[in-house]
Order: C-alpha cells, then structure tokens, then sequence
C-alpha cells in the first residue's frame, strides 16, 4: 500500500503565453510519518522522436509531511528554446508531473500540451521563424494520465515484493494433469448423451404428430356417417309424409319395417365406428 496518494492536481494559468511559468496546485494525503521529504519535478518533452530534447523544468522538496491531506504551489520555469528543435516547437507534446521519495517515483502525471498561435492567419500560414510572443500554450488539463508505482517507503515491511514468493509444498504435489484429461471426457460423453436424447424426444414427438393426423381423419370419416344418417332420417320423414293417405295397417307394417332396418342401420354403424385413440403431448513545507 502506498503511504502517499495524490488526491489532485489543478493547472493554475491556463491556457498561457509559451514563455509564462507553468502553475500547479497539488493536494496529496499521507498517512504515515515520513523520514524523508517528497520531490516533485516537471518535465518538458521537447521532441517525440528522442528524449535528448527533454528537459526539467523545475524540482522542489516538499516536508516534513505531516499526517493527513496536504495541499502546495508547485512552480516551473518555461521551456529552454534553445533545446527545442524548431520543427517541434509547435504543436502537440507532453508535460510530465513526478514524485519520489528518497529517490523512488511512486507517481507520475502526464497532459498533452498544444502550443499553437493567437490567431488563425498564424495558424494557417506560419512564418519560418517562430514567432514566440505569439505563441500559446493548451494544457489538456481534462485528460491526465496517471501512473503509480509500488516502492519501499521507511521500513521494509513496505518494499514491494521483487520475486514471487516461495511455494516449496508446490513440488510435493501431483500433477493432476490426467485428472484434468478425465474430466474433459467425461464432460463430452455427457454432452453426446444429451444430444441423443434430445434427438429421440424429437423423433417420438414427430411420430405423435403423425398419429394426431390420424386421428383427424378418423374424425372426418365419423362426421360423414353422421351426415349420411342425418340425410337417411330426413328421407324416411319425407317419405313417411307422402304416404298419410295409406291404410293404417300397412303404416303399422311400414313403420315397424322402418325401426327394424333403422336399428339393423344403427347397428352396423356401432360396429364401424372406430375406438378413439388418446394421445399425450410436454488525495507542508516547501525548501
């Protein structure tokens, strides 16, 4: 755990004039007391294809660090020209805001930084020489990126573990690589055991489909018949209406005749009527 954290940085002046000091207030919390003080510095990137060209702006030794939230003016010089190439002086680079504690870095806090001219006329054609009065800088203050380390602070209790530690039970113990092996074919016989029972559920639903078919039709043919009754009947009453003027014992004779073929007819329509089938579906002092 680090004994410093930096709880915040704001950038005082900004955006400014190329040659103004760069300004930051810094709050910071400590919760241990500290042997030694913090030194802060700010870097200038002067190049983004070589790190010859950067240079230190300013450094300051911050403490004693008493215990609890902390809060400084931090202060640097402007960028020496002389070491900017000046192909580079304009446009995007990079400022880099660091602490170290007894020559440790524990945290570092980068922001791109525009440098551009006061007006578009400048901007769109820039003379060969630049022009330094002219010339302002951004800091992208919304966007920081912040790096922190783990260091040795005042005991050795603190200092961050340099090598995994020690596991010597960790030969002593079987290699479980068959055990592993085993478990995965077990796994995939489990897997083709689902898939083929789900294959058969969906033959057998497939078959009870075909026998519901069935049984439609089956119901199709019933109503026929029952169609075909209900015709028969309608013709013995027609019929039956158009001999009123026959003898009495012959309408006996003929309806006796009628109730014995019509109980024969029921009869045989009992015999030819199918079962129905049943089916089931599922974040001081300053030197």
């Amino acid at each position: 755990m680090s004994v410093v954290s930096l709880l915040g940085v704001k950038v005082l002046n900004n955006p400014a004039k190329f040659s103004e000091h760069y300004r930051f207030e810094i709050t910071f919390e400590c919760l241990e007391q500290l042997q030694k003080d913090l030194e802060w510095k700010l870097t200038y990137v002067g190049s983004a294809t070589s790190s010859e060209h950067d240079q230190e702006l300013d450094s300051l030794l911050v403490g004693p660090i008493p215990i609890g939230t902390n809060k400084f003016l931090f202060e640097a010089d402007p960028p020496d020209l002389r070491r900017i190439p000046s192909t580079e002086i304009l446009g995007v680079t990079v400022i880099l805001l660091t602490c170290s504690y007894d020559g440790r870095e524990f945290v570092r806090v980068g922001y791109y930084v525009n440098n551009e001219y006061d007006s578009e006329e400048l901007n769109a054609e820039p003379p060969a020489k630049p022009d330094i009065e002219r010339v302002r800088r951004n800091v992208l203050a919304e966007k920081p990126r912040v790096t922190r380390f783990a260091i040795k602070w005042d005991t050795e209790d603190s200092a961050p573990a340099e090598f995994p530690p020690e596991q010597p039970e960790a030969d002593t113990v079987e290699d479980d690589g068959a055990a592993y092996g085993a478990e995965e074919v077990e796994l995939e016989e489990g897997l083709k055991a689902e898939l083929a029972a789900e294959e058969a559920k969906a033959a057998a639903e497939g078959e009870d489909e075909e026998m519901g078919g069935a049984d439609d039709t089956t119901g199709a043919k019933d109503k026929e018949v029952d169609s075909d009754a209900g015709s028969e009947d309608l013709e013995a009453e027609s019929s039956g209406s158009e001999d009123e003027d026959a003898e009495e014992d012959e309408a006996e004779g003929d309806d006796d005749m009628d109730m014995a073929d019509g109980e024969h007819s029921k009869g045989q329509d009992d015999k030819q009527a199918p079962m129905p089938q049943h089916v089931d579906h599922a974040e001081v002092m300053v030197h």
